[in-house]
């Protein structure tokens, strides 16, 4: 099989979707890997170190689309690269399809192999291939927060772990999975008294029990919600429905209860985000202002921090994409049902239930694609 990596043209994502390492293990099982030039040079991996890993270097980047029976990526597809997806070409990144009927309805008009990292699933419900980002946006998050509550940035000039004699700030945390823990984890280890709210009692009692003393637990609605919002500086949202938009917890209205210069993080801004008045931003240009309120909905935050998000990602994608090197899609997820679960997109089809409902399209359950 032949690999395609291209270069990342998403603003301000330097991460790339296999290493030097990666392309050698392709080699090794006898793939060719074309390479981007310059693909790698943003996460700190040199055109030459793919070439001395047995990887082929391009220039030119349509080439390398229409030459490649796999595509592996970091981040979804953009517009212009829409019309270099073809029939039949199995495309292997984060693709959040919920978040966008554009790219959704390009996909399937493209008729490829649509495969997709954070819906890929273990039988334990764990999401392997969104667990690492995951942990690098939920720790930015807190970071994120601690910036712009202070008075230049726009907040309201809070420090997070305060001073002897002065409170620290208030950091709500919703939702208690990889990110919420995270960012409950950073936001505790600078000192803020932090709230992580999610509806899982066995979670919340985990929590409790591992936490540090300065994070609690408290049970998620909209009226603890609606309680907590005039007390916090910092709220972070990092709820996720796997393949789904997101659900808005806080609403327009209730931005109001907030004191002026609050922040709101939005991890879940992939997924449509979790606070109602969230729109999607870059890291040129993060952060906006609704009723007074600072919002950072950048959505593609691990793209920050290319070196550390580029190991941890692949770490965890390169022996799914050797499986569908080694054996082709259809064999590889007939054998693993855990690869089944990534599949979005088939040959035109939505097989992905979530993705379907989401724009009101026709869903093929999986097995007919086979």
């Amino acid at each position: 099989m032949i690999i395609g990596v291209p270069k990342e043209i998403k603003t301000h994502e330097n991460r790339v979707s296999l290493l030097p390492g990666g392309a050698l293990q392709f080699k090794r099982n006898g793939h060719r890997v074309l390479v981007e030039k310059g693909a790698g040079e943003g996460s700190g991996f040199s055109d030459q170190a793919y070439i001395d890993a047995g990887a082929e270097i391009l220039t030119d980047i349509d080439k390398l689309w229409e030459q490649s029976d796999m595509i592996m990526k970091v981040k979804e597809p953009i517009e212009p690269e829409y019309s270099r997806i073809r029939e039949g070409q199995i495309l292997f990144t984060y693709l959040h399809f919920a978040a966008s009927k554009e790219l959704t309805e390009a996909v399937v008009e493209s008729k490829c192999i649509a495969i997709a990292y954070e819906t890929v699933e273990k039988s334990d419900r764990s999401l392997p291939l969104l667990i690492p980002m995951s942990e690098v946006a939920g720790r930015m998050s807190a970071q994120e927060g601690a910036k712009y509550l202070e008075k230049p940035m726009g907040g309201r000039g809070v420090l997070m772990g305060g001073i002897p004699g002065v409170p620290a700030a208030n950091v709500a945390v919703l939702g208690g999975g990889v990110v919420g823990v995270n960012a409950a984890k950073i936001a505790a280890g600078m000192g803020a008294k932090t709230t992580i709210l999610d509806i899982n009692i066995p979670r919340l009692r985990y929590l409790d029990d591992v936490m540090p003393k300065n994070v609690s637990t408290q049970f998620s609605n909209e009226a603890n919600i609606r309680d907590m919002l005039p007390r916090v500086d910092l709220v972070i949202g990092g709820v996720l429905k796997p393949g789904a938009k997101a659900p808005h917890l806080v609403t327009r209205d209730m931005l109001s209860l907030m004191k002026p210069g609050s922040v709101v993080v939005d991890v879940a801004i992939d997924q449509g985000g979790c606070f109602e008045t969230s729109k999607p931003t870059t890291h040129d240009n993060p952060v906006y202002e609704v009723d007074d309120i600072v919002h950072y909905c950048v959505a593609n935050m691990p793209g920050a921090v290319p070196y550390t998000s580029t190991l941890g990602l692949t770490n965890v994608t390169l022996p799914y994409a050797v499986q569908l090197a080694n054996h082709g899609w259809k064999k590889a997820m007939k054998a693993d049902p855990e690869l089944l679960k990534g599949l979005n997109i088939a040959n035109g089809e939505v097989v992905y239930k979530d993705v379907a409902e989401a724009f009101d399209m026709e869903y093929t359950p999986v097995e007919e694609v086979f």
